[in-house]
């Protein structure tokens, strides 16, 4: 038996590595998955892997109410229920300094992460049965921050006081909701943000970034799956309201 048997999850970014990850993770343990993601292309290559039986995809803007209402009225046409979300859509944006970072870029970021993620929660609480769990991708910078970064560390700041206020309003309900804070993680949409911090090649800017890391390596995204998985099967059912790191020591 799988730890997610004939349950249905709701992935947003659900094409991005990340997004895929856990896609297969929960597959593995029984679970149905609906992928909610803004690439076409991306959806259209996570079908050809996934197939049609044990999930669905739907092109979403997570910024958008009816979006976000579609996606969610498609996995409960189909399945029913929605019994754990995964709030995992995100953009870097720019790296610059408050003085001087762009005003639409800022809220362009805090609409993705902040505004994508109070919708998904909003809109899919009504198909969530008792028990159901709640997971939000935020990062080990939604706990820290560094220059250059005010829009994605505020936005991830922001998801932790989301979460903690969800997590006390639906506890009643035995729905448990908890944020996810990964470090750097092998994958482009890091090693984009490196490239532009740094300046440097993509392969000497993951090293500057390795040297900052304990572990001294990135994540996998298969690794960031499994907090994810954790979060949202039975071991954790004692968790609720909680900032799991998963960052190699880099916050510590």
């Amino acid at each position: 038996m799988g730890r997610l048997d004939d349950q249905v999850a709701l992935i947003t970014g659900g094409e991005g590595s990340v997004g895929m990850a856990t896609a297969r993770a929960f597959i593995h343990e029984g679970c149905r998955v609906a992928l909610a993601g803004i690439s076409s292309d991306g959806l259209a290559a996570a079908r050809r892997e996934l197939g049609d039986e044990v999930a669905l995809f739907t092109r979403t803007d997570v910024t958008d109410p009816a979006s976000v209402k579609a996606a969610v009225s498609e996995a409960v046409s189909r399945w029913g229920r929605l019994d754990v979300i995964f709030s995992n859509a995100g953009i870097a944006g720019v790296i610059a300094p408050v003085a001087s970072y762009p005003d639409d870029e800022f809220d362009r970021v805090m609409a993705v992460h902040v505004r994508g993620s109070f919708l998904t929660c909003k809109y899919s609480l009504a198909a969530m049965p008792d028990g159901g769990r709640i997971i939000i991708n935020s990062s080990v910078v939604g706990l820290t921050s560094d220059a250059g970064i005010s829009a994605y560390a505020t936005a991830k700041h922001a998801l932790v006081g989301l979460m903690r206020t969800l997590a006390k309003e639906v506890a009643h309900r035995s729905i448990r909701v908890n944020t996810i804070h990964p470090g750097p993680i092998d994958n482009d949409f890091q090693h984009a943000i490196e490239v532009a911090a740094t300046g440097a090649p993509a392969d000497r800017a993951a090293e500057v970034f390795n040297e900052m890391i304990p572990l001294r390596r990135h994540a996998t995204p298969e690794e960031i799956a499994a907090a994810v998985l954790f979060l949202a099967g039975p071991e954790s059912s004692f968790m609720t309201g909680t900032t799991l790191v998963v960052d190699g020591g880099m916050s510590v």
